[in-house]
């Protein structure tokens, strides 16, 4: 399997030195599209941070002039607190990493495999409100193949986190090179960000589209088909 392997993932001098995003159809290495953490990131425990950050926001909403000691305010710090660390930024912590099983691909399948309208949920990380849409996925097995559940975690876990569209995409993209040993890889992002939509220019009507293509992807008859089959 280990030739199979190296005949389907780029040499190390193929792959963007610079980390400019011209990837020219190949995969990015693991970690050049690594989220912006401090190096003391995990220091604390997910308890600690709760604490931390529920102190925090109460000064926020104090500062705002609310009344925390109303029946429905008295509790949102800690509640905020919580769904920061244990819901939508979990995404952080490579130990909520999903855990991937690979399968043979005994059925000699040639084809793009395509995983369409995955939902996408994260939260921009300019005004830490939410961006919301779809990811369509694919791969072209280069001797493995992937439980489909494990795409939508991927997914999920990269969008758990404060993020920008375009690092979401090369994230996901990256991790499926990665886990699949494929160069073979497509990742379409559709979402609407309420950054755009509830604030500043306040348009509800426009998306954003991001797009990975590596390998056979970065070919037009596979990118098209691609294209045609999630009908984008």
């Amino acid at each position: 399997m280990k030739q199979n392997y190296l005949q389907c993932f780029p040499p190390a001098e193929e792959i963007d030195p610079d980390r400019t995003g011209e990837h020219r159809g190949k995969p990015l290495p693991e970690g050049s599209v690594a989220p912006p953490l401090r190096d003391d990131a995990f220091l604390l425990s997910g308890d600690e941070k709760v604490e931390l950050i529920s102190g925090f926001f109460a000064s926020i909403m104090e500062t705002l002039g609310l009344d925390l000691a109303d029946d429905s305010l008295r509790d949102t710090p800690r509640r905020v607190a919580q769904m920061y660390v244990n819901e939508i930024f979990r995404g952080l912590d490579p130990a909520n990493k999903p855990r991937i099983a690979l399968f043979e691909n005994r059925y000699r399948y040639a084809g793009m495999l395509i995983e369409k309208d995955i939902a996408v949920h994260s939260f921009c990380e300019h005004h830490f409100v939410p961006f919301v849409g779809k990811a369509h996925v694919a791969y072209i097995s280069c001797g493995k193949v992937i439980g489909l559940s494990k795409l939508n975690r991927i997914v999920k876990y990269f969008s758990q986190r404060p993020q920008v569209q375009e690092r979401l995409t090369v994230q996901i993209a990256s991790e499926l090179c990665r886990v699949l040993e494929t160069r073979h890889v497509a990742v379409v992002i559709e979402a609407r960000h309420h950054c755009i939509s509830s604030r500043g220019v306040s348009d509800a009507s426009s998306s954003t589209v991001t797009a990975h293509y590596s390998g056979d992807f970065s070919l037009d008859a596979t990118r098209n088909e691609f294209l045609r089959l999630i009908k984008l």
